[in-house]
């Protein structure tokens, strides 16, 4: 069964924001960034209001018709590294500062995180950034995330581009696996948290 894709706009950006939300509440990482349920309910949904926005300003995010999935993707020129993932505007580190300026001054993690994975993102080459695919819990284990991610790799081998991304579980980690990602380098460690791991894919011909 094929699934319809489309290129969320503007439009689109509550239902991406809740829908991010809505996906990543029992994530690994987003319960170290927001610890405690209420806080989490509270707050997360101002970090995925902002990737979003970033992602529509500088990027694509793809989205299932029916509206119960969603990728965000950036792409990377050869020439940049990180540079807070389009949160910046260049200046050193501004963009994670911000950012936490923005949601929450008090939470530290949501600046650390974004230093980083800043820190782990691969330069030199351009590639394809998954920065986020969210799917709606009770439509995980259907293949829509598969058929989102799957839309742009072929396009990347086509074009002759590598993809990146940072698996925030286990579970996503083996999705990423089966698509052709492996690990790079070594997972990266959260303090006093989880870990995420960082994953290349080269283009197949």
């Amino acid at each position: 069964m094929g699934v319809a894709i489309r290129a969320a706009d503007a439009s689109d950006r509550d239902l991406v924001v809740r829908l991010l939300d809505t996906a990543f509440q029992n994530d690994p990482v987003s319960r170290w960034v927001f610890p405690g349920d209420e806080y989490r309910r509270a707050n997360h949904h101002k970090l995925m209001a902002a990737f979003t926005d970033i992602v529509l300003a500088d990027g694509r995010i793809d989205l299932t018709e029916d509206g119960t999935a969603c990728a965000l993707w950036l792409p990377m020129p050869a020439e940049e590294h990180g540079e807070g993932e389009g949160e910046g505007d260049g200046e050193g580190d501004d963009g994670p500062a911000q950012m936490r300026a923005s949601i929450d001054p008090a939470n530290e993690r949501i600046e650390l995180i974004a230093r980083l994975t800043e820190d782990i993102h691969p330069a030199g080459r351009a590639h394809e950034y998954l920065w986020m695919i969210g799917v709606s819990p009770d439509r995980q284990g259907e293949g829509l995330g598969t058929a989102l991610i799957g839309a742009v790799l072929d396009r990347c081998d086509r074009e002759g581009l590598p993809a990146y991304l940072e698996a925030s579980s286990a579970r996503s980690r083996g999705l990423y696996e089966r698509l052709g990602f492996t690990l790079l380098d070594r997972p990266l460690d959260l303090p006093d948290g989880p870990q995420m791991w960082p994953m290349w894919r080269e283009p197949r011909p």
